[in-house]
C-alpha cells in the first residue's frame, strides 16, 4: 500500500525538496556555464555596453561561483550580480514550458523545462 504525500514523513519531503533543488542547481550551472540548454537573452543596457562589454558581461556570467545565502537562499543558483566595466549586472534563471509560453511545472525535469538566461544592468531590474 503507498502513502500519499498528505502522510509522508516530513523530513521525507525534506529529503525530496533538497534531491530536486540539488538537480535544478546542476541544471542551472550546467546551462549558465555551456550556454547550451535554453535561451540567453541581454538587455538592452548590458548592448550599450558594446560588444567587448557584452563579451566581458556573458563571460562573468559563466565564471560566476560567488554563490551564498544572500545571493540564492533556495540554493538553485539562479541569480548572481557581477562587476563589468563598472557596471553592476545582475544575472536570472527563469524556467518556461518547452514552448517558452508558460512557467515550467518542474524545473528539475529538463525534459518539461526551457531555461532562460537574463543578463541586465542593475538599474534596469
Amino acid at each position: 500500500m503507498s502513502r500519499s504525500n498528505e502522510t509522508r514523513a516530513p523530513h521525507a519531503e525534506a529529503r525530496d525538496l533538497a534531491t530536486r533543488r540539488a538537480r535544478i542547481r546542476e541544471l542551472n550551472d550546467q546551462f549558465r556555464v555551456s550556454l547550451t540548454g535554453g535561451r540567453v537573452m541581454v538587455t538592452s543596457g548590458i548592448r550599450d555596453l558594446g560588444p567587448v562589454g557584452v563579451l566581458h558581461a556573458v563571460a562573468a556570467v559563466r565564471t560566476f561561483a560567488d554563490f551564498n545565502d544572500g545571493n540564492d537562499p533556495h540554493a538553485e543558483h539562479d541569480f548572481g550580480s557581477v562587476e563589468v566595466a563598472g557596471e553592476r549586472v545582475f544575472w536570472k534563471i527563469d524556467y518556461y514550458d518547452h514552448r517558452y509560453q508558460y512557467g515550467s511545472p518542474d524545473p528539475s525535469l529538463p525534459g518539461l523545462t526551457g531555461r532562460v538566461l537574463t543578463i541586465m544592468l542593475a538599474s534596469e531590474y
